[in-house]
């Protein structure tokens, strides 16, 4: 807790694992979806498909039948398991 200069009573001090958006979804209707983007900074189109497999992830991101799509991934523990 760090100390407030204007009461003088401790305040939360920000986490340091809050980090600024680093990517940016943007939907064809307007919406925006703000994130943490991986890999190369670039600017990309794309369909975006869901798949809803428990393993095998790393065979879909490579698999050359998903080239144009933003690949989304329903199960929570991708790599984790």
């Amino acid at each position: 807790m760090a100390p407030n200069s204007n009461s003088g009573r401790p305040v939360a001090a920000p986490s340091p694992a809050t980090k600024a958006p680093t990517a940016v979804l943007v939907l064809s209707d307007g919406s925006v979806f703000k994130g943490h983007g991986f890999g190369a900074t670039v600017t990309n189109v794309g369909e975006v498909c869901f798949n809803t497999s428990m393993t095998g992830y790393q065979e879909i991101m490579t698999d050359p039948s998903y080239a144009g799509q933003i690949i989304t991934f329903t199960f929570p523990h991708i790599g984790n398991v």
